[in-house]
């Protein structure tokens, strides 16, 4: 065989390898392990599909931390595709079976990068714009992707890091973790730059939607504000709802409020998204 029909077989990046049904507790969603290419790397994640006929809209759900800590939940992305859209969550690679080692978003953001147009090929997903959910470390991999990636539509960023410089200050107890993985912030401040929407918000053209807990003791609301005024800045179409004493995680009750917001929202920037391609 020659090198070039070698290469041709070859997985490219964004192309779904794998897609093994796992158990689910919720019996209108079925839940999904799936493998996919990213950089050449295989790659794993969860997609959740609620039941019924016809494509739905696709949501991906950009999780925080790093390894095990801020591992995806089923729970969640269940909740999340309970609400009526196909909902994917990957696991950044490193993790859970998946080849490479991720990077706090670096390199790892192509793993969200390619996510996108495999999840745009699924048969249960109807065409359009993908919104993304970005928690934690999530959102700065989010942003990054409505930087970079056309097909981006409405971005939510939930408790989310805006500013990597503030958050090496604020946690002390991630120091030791951001020296290893992304470098010191004076010795390596493009990464860390690279990393913080704040300083590139002009350059997303999706509508952002901030929630926050203002008792956040991981990430602080003060992020969240940073953000806002970025946005108001650029003269971006941005909504703010901040929670009274809420913590990083939200206790479930709140939880699913916070859900229900976040997705009339998504639903109607996306019907906006819809709008505008039917008179173009």
């Amino acid at each position: 065989m020659s090198m070039t029909a070698m290469t041709e077989n070859e997985p490219r990046d964004g192309q779904l390898l794998q897609r093994e049904q796992v158990r689910c507790y919720a019996k209108q969603v079925s839940l999904y392990l799936i493998t996919y290419m990213s950089q050449g790397l295989r790659v794993k994640g969860f997609l959740a599909v609620p039941e019924g006929s016809g494509p739905r809209p696709a949501v991906i759900f950009c999780r925080g931390g790093i390894r095990r800590v801020g591992m995806v939940r089923k729970r969640k992305i269940v909740s999340m595709a309970q609400k009526g859209y196909v909902v994917f969550a990957p696991f950044y690679r490193g993790n859970e079976g998946g080849e490479g080692r991720e990077d706090f978003g670096g390199e790892d953001r192509f793993d969200l990068f390619h996510a996108i147009p495999m999840v745009q090929a699924l048969e249960e997903v109807g065409p359009g714009p993908v919104a993304l959910i970005g928690f934690s470390r999530g959102a700065l991999m989010a942003l990054r992707a409505a930087k970079e990636c056309s097909e981006v539509g409405p971005v939510v960023v939930w408790s989310g890091v805006s500013d990597l410089f503030h958050t090496y200050e604020e946690r002390v107890d991630l120091r030791r973790m951001l020296k290893r993985v992304v470098g010191h912030p004076k010795k390596n401040e493009q990464a860390y730059w690279e990393r913080s929407p704040i300083y590139w918000i002009e350059h997303v053209k999706s509508p952002v939607y901030i929630v926050h807990g203002t008792g956040d003791t991981q990430v602080s609301v003060e992020q969240a504000r940073k953000l806002a005024l970025s946005l108001e800045r650029a003269d971006k179409d941005y909504t703010m709802n901040l929670y009274d004493g809420l913590d990083h995680r939200f206790p479930k009750h709140q939880e699913e409020q916070a859900l229900e917001a976040i997705f009339t929202w998504i639903g109607d920037k996306l019907n906006v998204y819809k709008e505008h391609s039917v008179r173009m």
